[in-house]
C-alpha cells in the first residue's frame, strides 16, 4: 500500500502570522481544496468540551476551518452526538447550552451547530460496516449521515481507556448515537477490588449510568446497570477498579475503528488534528489535568490512520512534562516502565490495535510521509 501523506506545521508564526491563518494553510496545501463542496452539506465534527474542563479545542479553530469550507461553497455546521454519562451534554438542549457556554457558537465560528443524533440522542441511522468483524451495522448521528462532505477536527490528547483520544476516537465513538456509544462499550464491565477501594467516592460522581453504591464503606458496581463506559476506570486513584473482560479496551478500539469506517465510507472526508494542551485525559471530563506532554503543532490528512499514526509518533519521541501525571508515574521506583508516553501514563490502556484493525479493514495505512509546511 501507498504511503499516505500526513501534512505537518508547528505552533511558531510570525508577528503578522495567526495560528488560524496558519492551520488554514495547513489543510489548503494538504489538498482540502480538492473535495468540490460547492452547495453541499459539510459536517464538521469536534467535541465541544465538557463544562469545567478547559483543554477542548477553541473555537476559533472551528472559524478557520468553517471559513475555508465557505470559500468553496460548501454549507458548514459543527456536530458531536448526545453523551452516555450524565454530564453537561446527555441531551441537545444541555449540549447546545455547553458548546455555547465554552464559546461555540454562530458567532464566534461562523456556522451552525447541530447535535448529530438529535435531541435525546436517539435519531440515528444504521450504517453497514465495510469489512466489520465487531459490528455489521453501526448506529450514528442521523445528522452526521446526512452531509455530504465529512470533515473531523480534533484534540489530540491521551485518553483513560483507549490510551489516546485522537482522530479514530473522535469520529468512531463521537458520531455514535447512545445506542451506538452503547454498543461500543459492550465488550466488558469493571468490577471493584474490595481490598483496594478506599471509599473515596471517586468513581461514584463519574459513573454513567449511576451503577456504584457503597456498601460498608467500600465501592460495588451494579453489573445489571453498568454501560460499561471505563469512566470509573479512569477516576479510581488506587487501581481498585478492573475490566472483568482482559481485551475490552482492545476490542474497544477496534470497535472505534470500524464504526469511524462506518461515517468515512463512500463520501469525501479529510482529517485535521491539533496536539496541543495534551491532557492525561478525555475533554468529556469536567476538568482537566495539566498536560503530559508538550504541544507540538497541527496535523492534516485524508487517511485517518496516518494521522492518528503520525500524531502518536510525534508524542512518542517528546519529554514529559514535569508536574503531570506521566511524570509523576515515571518517578515512582516501583514503576513499571511501559516506554510508550500513553501507556505510562494510563497504564490500563491499550491502542496500537485500534490502528492495527483500522489498517486491516481498509479504513487507511499506517504507513505514512510526514510534509512538513512553514
Amino acid at each position: 500500500m501507498e504511503k499516505s501523506k500526513v501534512y505537518f506545521t508547528d505552533f511558531r508564526t510570525q508577528l503578522d502570522v495567526s495560528l488560524t491563518q496558519k492551520l488554514q494553510k495547513l489543510i489548503k496545501v494538504a489538498g482540502i481544496g480538492n473535495i468540490d463542496m460547492d452547495g453541499k452539506f459539510v459536517a464538521i465534527k469536534m467535541h465541544f468540551g465538557e463544562l469545567g474542563n478547559l483543554a477542548y479545542l477553541r473555537p476559533n479553530y472551528a472559524k478557520a476551518v468553517a471559513d475555508v469550507v465557505k470559500e468553496k461553497g460548501g454549507m458548514p455546521f459543527l456536530t458531536d452526538c448526545n453523551t452516555l454519562y450524565p454530564g453537561s451534554r446527555k441531551h441537545a438542549l444541555e449540549h447546545l447550552d455547553c458548546a455555547n457556554l465554552n464559546g461555540f457558537n454562530t458567532v464566534t465560528t461562523g456556522c451552525q451547530i447541530l447535535i448529530g443524533d438529535g435531541l435525546r440522542g436517539t435519531d440515528d441511522i444504521a450504517v453497514p460496516v465495510p469489512n466489520g468483524e465487531y459490528c455489521q451495522e453501526a448506529y450514528i448521528g442521523r445528522a452526521i449521515m446526512d452531509a455530504d462532505v465529512f470533515i473531523s477536527l480534533t484534540h489530540f490528547k491521551g485518553h483513560e481507556a483507549t490510551g489516546f483520544g485522537g482522530t479514530i476516537k473522535n469520529i468512531g465513538m463521537g458520531c455514535g448515537s447512545r445506542a451506538g456509544k452503547m454498543q461500543q462499550h459492550s465488550a466488558g464491565k469493571p468490577h471493584v477490588e474490595q481490598d483496594m477501594c478506599r471509599g473515596c467516592h471517586h468513581c461514584a460522581k463519574e459513573c454513567g449510568s449511576d451503577a456504584i453504591t457503597y456498601e460498608s464503606g467500600k465501592a460495588y458496581i451494579n453489573q445489571d446497570i453498568c454501560k460499561g463506559c471505563g469512566r470509573c476506570i479512569g477516576a479510581c486513584g488506587y487501581d481498585a477498579i478492573v475490566n472483568d473482560f482482559a481485551g475490552a479496551n482492545e476490542v474497544l478500539g477496534c470497535k472505534m475503528a470500524e464504526y469511524t469506517a462506518a461515517v468515512c465510507h463512500d463520501r469525501p472526508c479529510f482529517h485535521i488534528s491539533l496536539v496541543c494542551d495534551v491532557s492525561p485525559n478525555c475533554d468529556c471530563h469536567g476538568e482537566n489535568d495539566a498536560p503530559i506532554l508538550p504541544d507540538l503543532g497541527m496535523f492534516a490528512s485524508f487517511d485517518p490512520v496516518a494521522l492518528d499514526q503520525a500524531c502518536v509518533d510525534a508524542c512518542q519521541k517528546q519529554i514529559p512534562l514535569p508536574n503531570s501525571q506521566l511524570s509523576d508515574n515515571l518517578s515512582k521506583p516501583e514503576w513499571h516502565h511501559h516506554h510508550d508516553h500513553f501507556m505510562d501514563s494510563n497504564p490500563n490502556v491499550r491502542w496500537k490495535e485500534t490502528l492495527e484493525h483500522a489498517e486491516k479493514i481498509g479504513l487507511g495505512s499506517r504507513e505514512y510521509e510526514l510534509v512538513t509546511i512553514r
